[in-house]
């Protein structure tokens, strides 16, 4: 990959008390306070349930949500990487049971976000395709605004069962097929609940007021299982009293526990909050320029944003053309499971997913980057796995299309065949990042530095979450093989 860095000499070379004062100033021009963190119960109105997120910690590891019984939360969301993806595109069913590098099975459309810090994510998914039209999580006062057969009739205006925009999206990933549900098979666990809106025609029809009716037989099928648990009837009887009175349990149950266990991974604690809120020693000098470059002339801070509904998230939440180079899995048994658009099959259109939008082509939510050391690729599609040529890939990104290579560039060897066209990409690029950002070697070693180790909550590391991960779950089905948690770190983090 061509490097564009410019050496001349240092722009931010200030005394220790001066840089102190200047980055302090920025950070408060920014509306960056390092607080968020805490903000996290009273902005729910209430502590964390512990019994509910300890059952959403045992849903998350456990396959009973899936229709096959070959993935969980934890197959794309890993302890190993902040509860992100593992792989720079996910791979959910039919995988060979292993999370990290060696995982193998077909390929979805794009990497998996990390869990960590969602609570304060207002849109949810590459495409946003989940969000709250308040423009907080934490307020479903116009309700949450999710895609069809979903739409916005499910998750209503002043749900208490769905209060945050997490417990909505909770009862998502068990309906999706490439992610948990499965095609193999599918039609024949649900038939007979379809059969009941038969047309005579061999299509199902939904009953009147039904809203999301082709996802409900994946949902119902699933509910079979939790019910037939005496395990799970237990434990959601700990939480629910309907439930231990005798009740089902519902879906809005499994997306609440789901939701409460992702409340207990707010990881918002890095050097930059800590010299936020008054100690100038949590950061190196190196960290400090490089935060002065990414408030300043960088212009980072202009998508990568921190204050109103960003959340001090570093993300506007906004959908951008970043102009990416477009990667495709292969055809084929285990090699990918999403038909790609454009007339070669190769390209992501993105947000135009979501509105149908052709003004909307290639745009993907920009991403939060706290903790971002921990993925194990960038961008949407994981076409970079090295941070630094991630970063120097923002700085021209029309220059730096020209040069990319996917073996350069560390793509698996599965992803490397099928290579998007990138001209329409290039040509969408968005005004933010179409002017060339030039920087000296050392400006950008600063900025690399602050982003891999400034924006990092070292709680959130493999050594720490791999804890979290139990010896066995209530349905008795495996847990899977987690590459990099020693069973050593699970023994002495006496969770089981």
């Amino acid at each position: 990959m061509k490097t564009t860095c410019l050496l001349v000499l240092c722009s931010v070379c200030l005394p220790a008390s001066d840089l102190d004062a200047e980055l302090a100033k920025r950070l408060n021009d920014a509306g960056f306070t390092g607080r968020i963190q805490s903000t996290l119960e009273s902005r729910l109105g209430r502590p964390r349930d512990k019994t509910l997120a300890e059952l959403g910690r045992q849903l998350w590891f456990d396959k009973i949500g899936a229709l096959h019984s070959d993935n969980s939360c934890s197959g794309c969301h890993s302890p190993t990487n902040g509860f992100g993806d593992t792989q720079a595109i996910a791979i959910g069913i039919q995988s060979n049971d292993k999370v990290g590098p060696h995982r193998i099975g077909p390929r979805n459309q794009r990497r998996t976000p990390m869990a960590v810090n969602a609570a304060f994510y207002p849109t949810l998914m590459w495409n946003g395709r989940f969000s709250a039209p308040s423009g907080d999580p934490f307020d479903n006062s116009k309700g949450f605004l999710f895609p069809m057969p979903e739409g916005s009739t499910r998750f209503v205006a002043g749900d208490d069962r769905r209060r945050h925009l997490l417990s909505a999206q909770g009862e998502i990933p068990p309906t999706e097929l490439v992610e948990v549900a499965g095609f193999t098979g599918t039609r024949g666990a649900i038939d007979p609940i379809f059969e009941q809106f038969d047309d005579g025609k061999g299509s199902p029809v939904p009953p009147p007021d039904s809203s999301g009716y082709r996802n409900e037989p994946i949902r119902q099928e699933v509910l079979k299982r939790l019910n037939a648990s005496a395990a799970y009837r237990k434990l959601f009887g700990q939480s629910f009293p309907e439930v231990a009175a005798g009740a089902p349990i519902d879906f809005s149950m499994f997306g609440r526990a789901i939701a409460e266990f992702e409340f207990t991974l707010v990881f918002a604690d890095a050097p930059l909050d800590r010299f936020a809120r008054g100690n100038a020693d949590a950061m190196s000098e190196s960290e400090k320029r490089g935060a002065l470059i990414f408030f300043g002339k960088g212009g980072c801070v202009q998508c990568h944003s921190v204050a109103g509904r960003s959340n001090e998230m570093f993300s506007d939440f906004e959908n951008h053309v970043a102009g990416v180079p477009q990667i495709a899995p292969l055809f084929g048994v285990g090699k990918g499971n999403v038909v790609f658009d454009g007339p070669a099959q190769d390209e992501d259109f993105g947000l135009e997913q979501v509105t149908g939008e052709a003004a909307d082509r290639y745009k993907f939510r920009t991403s939060p980057l706290r903790n971002l050391a921990l993925q194990s690729a960038f961008f949407h599609n994981g076409s970079f796995r090295r941070l630094e040529d991630a970063v120097l890939f923002h700085l021209d990104a029309a220059e730096q299309i020209q040069w990319w290579n996917a073996r350069e560039a560390g793509v698996p060897a599965d992803l490397k065949y099928r290579l998007g066209p990138s001209a329409p990409v290039i040509e969408r690029l968005d005004p933010l990042l179409a002017k060339k950002v030039s920087l000296s070697a050392e400006e950008f070693h600063d900025l690399v530095q602050f982003l891999r180790t400034g924006l990092l909550d070292r709680r959130a590391r493999a050594g720490k979450l791999c804890g979290l991960i139990p010896g066995s779950v209530p349905s008795g089905m495996t847990v899977s093989e987690f590459e990099g948690c020693d069973a050593r770190e699970l023994l002495s983090a006496g969770r089981d």
